[in-house]
């Protein structure tokens, strides 16, 4: 399910734009200050973030400069503001689209929908050269960098090789003795518990609910897979 940070200090207007992207299909979540949308941006990890740039506390400008430290998750900027200069600042801060009030439900969904389709196929196009590429996960051999929803996550050497191999066989089973032998090496005689043990670590960071994992699956009795 696709989830929409909604930031924004109307009400009514946060209910209103809410209602009509949840009636999408969207999963929506409303904040009104600027530094909790930083917070929440971080731990809750949408697919797109809908941010006011007025707003009391930190303004939406500086909320789009912390996200942008850590994350390149889609933001389309919303404000009264409609001169050049505040859509170049906007954009030039890291924005992927700008609307401006007031505007209709239907242009606002027509929006997020292309700034959603842009980040897919943007997504699709890294899949060659060393970026691997799998659900929420953007993995980047060459620089040993892992993407979720955009976030940065570290993970140690053995987790990392673990996600590159199953991210190279998308939909394909990998059976235990296969994962072990191409991450820890043929000769390794240890307890092969270690690889349920990183598997539980991955599941923490790339699914959102780990007992109910989408995308890192158990094939009873066989091994692992990864579903894109």
């Amino acid at each position: 399910m696709t989830q929409i940070l909604i930031v924004e200090d109307e009400p009514a207007l946060a209910d209103s734009i809410r209602y009509s992207l949840e009636h999408e299909g969207y999963t929506c979540a409303v904040v009104m200050e600027g530094d909790r949308a930083v917070e929440f941006a971080r731990s809750w990890r949408p697919d797109l973030v809908l941010l006011d740039l007025m707003l009391p506390g930190m303004p939406g400008a500086d909320v789009c400069r912390e996200i942008r430290k850590t994350s390149a998750v889609p933001v389309v900027m919303v404000t009264a503001k409609d001169t050049e200069a505040d859509k170049v600042i906007g954009l030039e801060l890291g924005a992927d689209d700008y609307i401006t009030k007031p505007f209709s439900m239907r242009e606002l969904i027509a929006r997020v929908r292309a700034v959603l389709r842009r980040a897919e196929q943007k997504a699709v196009s890294e899949i060659g050269g060393s970026t691997l590429v799998g659900g929420p996960v953007h993995l980047d051999t060459d620089r040993h960098e892992v993407l979720v929803r955009g976030d940065r996550v570290d993970r140690p050497p053995k987790e990392f090789s673990l996600l590159e191999a199953l991210l190279r066989r998308p939909g394909k089973l990998w059976t235990r003795e296969g994962l072990i032998a191409r991450v820890w090496g043929d000769d390794y005689y240890g307890d092969t518990r270690t690889l349920d043990v990183h598997i539980k670590r991955l599941r923490a960071k790339i699914e959102r609910d780990p007992s109910g994992p989408e995308h890192l699956r158990t094939v009873r009795g066989l091994g692992y897979r990864f579903d894109p």
